[in-house]
């Protein structure tokens, strides 16, 4: 195969995609508008650290990468929710000792997939080369080199945008009629901020969880890095009475953190300079459908299908769109059409779902991980996965530690949501399990 492919993008996608296609036998340049991270210390302007669960495992362990990135991640067992007062419990992700996710730094994760796609010897990474516009009739593209602001126009076989969220490949396909695309804005932002280590090197917090202080309309988590720090990111309306436009001085921010995350101000030993001067990210989901252009460009990762950061999926998600292409590349060798057809057939479903999931685990998150009744639903939801472990998996389990598609797991969870609810009826308590009504439930 002496296809060329092209590749918009080095994020974390575009290097893990053009291994598959390297590995598949073909050649893959990838034009990428910032520096070489693995020479200068850039910022990638995203989350410093990220949830790494089943779906992102399979896609490294696929290309054989996983096991220089498995010592770089830290096993997370569950929620750690810190209360206003203080207190803290732990919530289990699942109830099998497998059952975990794993936090990994963004940049190294990068730099290690950059470096692998390189070693198949068939792929090239242009750095500091921004594509500004694509031409699908023509098959052509525009790049605009940041170092010396020169613009040069180069033809292409096939494109694939893995350029994120703002996808100039995206803005292509849509503005050529070819795919309808929606941005859907959510009116949270977010901030980090660093627990850094004690003085003798050690964690502040237990390592192995995921940190949450839930707070109803906001929350603040906090995820362990290999330094030992935690990365704490705050999610908070930009708009309203308390948010990023009316909290700003250094006596608001002090404020906000007393009334709200108070056992967290021992820990944030440059709350105020960190809160002031990094950036406020936005959040938001991509939808859009199809993720092709029939045999000349194609949409994965954020470009297809960005989504809010609540249910840790976006890189998992992102690896999995690799995986499903790698895997109709080798049932329909090179036949491009049918390829980038039955990806956008049987997947756009999947990207949707997901980002449906994400938005909605956010209210589950900030809201409602301390309430009661979430308690009670909880402990009926793994009774129920014990008694019916085939049939019956939790929602979030389906989604971290299953292959099953985002799309067969939203249905699959809306049947079971109406499962416990239809026994909570009989027992609020949530300590009975009517057998006959789940089995028809289920069948």
């Amino acid at each position: 195969m002496g296809e060329k492919i092209t590749l918009i993008g080095a994020g974390l996608t575009g290097p893990l995609l053009a291994t598959y296609l390297a590995q598949q036998g073909y050649h893959v340049e990838i034009f990428e508008r910032r520096q070489d991270m693995r020479k200068e210390d850039i910022s990638a302007g995203r989350s410093i650290n990220l949830a790494m669960s089943v779906r992102g495992i399979h896609a490294l362990k696929e290309v054989g990468v996983y096991h220089a990135i498995e010592p770089l991640t830290i096993p997370m067992k569950g929620r750690m929710i810190h209360g206003l007062d203080g207190s803290t419990h732990l919530q289990p992700y699942g109830q099998r000792e497998k059952e975990v996710i794993y936090s990994v730094s963004r940049a190294k994760l990068n730099m290690e997939l950059m470096t692998l796609a390189e070693k198949t010897g068939k792929v090239q990474i242009h750095f500091n080369q921004k594509c500004t516009h694509v031409n699908l009739e023509k098959k052509k593209f525009t790049l605009l080199d940041r170092s010396s602001s020169k613009e040069q126009v180069l033809p292409f076989e096939l494109i694939m945008g893995v350029d994120g969220s703002a996808s100039a490949v995206r803005d292509a396909m849509t503005e050529g009629g070819k795919i309808d695309s929606n941005y859907k804005p959510l009116n949270h932002g977010y901030k980090e901020l660093t627990i850094p280590p004690t003085e003798d090197g050690e964690f502040q917090l237990e390592p192995n969880a995921l940190h949450i202080w839930p707070r109803g309309q906001f929350m603040l988590i906090a995820l362990p890095n290999m330094d030992r720090s935690f990365t704490c990111t705050l999610f908070f309306p930009m708009e309203g009475d308390t948010s990023f436009a009316t909290v700003n001085s250094e006596n608001e921010i002090t404020q906000f953190f007393e009334d709200y995350f108070p056992d967290s101000i021992p820990l944030l030993s440059n709350l105020v300079h960190e809160f002031q001067t990094n950036p406020t990210g936005h959040l938001g989901s991509v939808y859009c459908d199809p993720w092709h252009v029939e045999d000349s460009a194609v949409l994965l990762g954020d470009a297809a299908h960005a989504v809010v950061p609540f249910f840790g999926q976006g890189m998992n998600a992102s690896f999995q769109d690799c995986t499903v292409l790698n895997t109709l590349m080798s049932e329909h060798g090179g036949d491009w059409q049918n390829i980038l057809s039955e990806f956008s057939r049987i997947h756009v479903k999947n990207g949707h779902a997901i980002a449906d999931m994400a938005l909605e685990n956010y209210i589950e998150m900030r809201d409602k991980v301390n309430d009661p009744q979430y308690k009670i639903r909880r402990k009926l939801e793994l009774a129920l996965e014990n008694q019916f472990p085939d049939r019956f998996i939790p929602r979030y389990s389906m989604v971290s530690f299953n292959q099953i598609p985002y799309s067969k797991v939203y249905q699959r969870g809306n049947l079971q949501l109406k499962i416990i609810e239809a026994l909570l009826d009989l027992d609020p308590n949530g300590k009975t399990i009517d057998r006959v009504i789940v089995e028809k439930m289920l069948n």
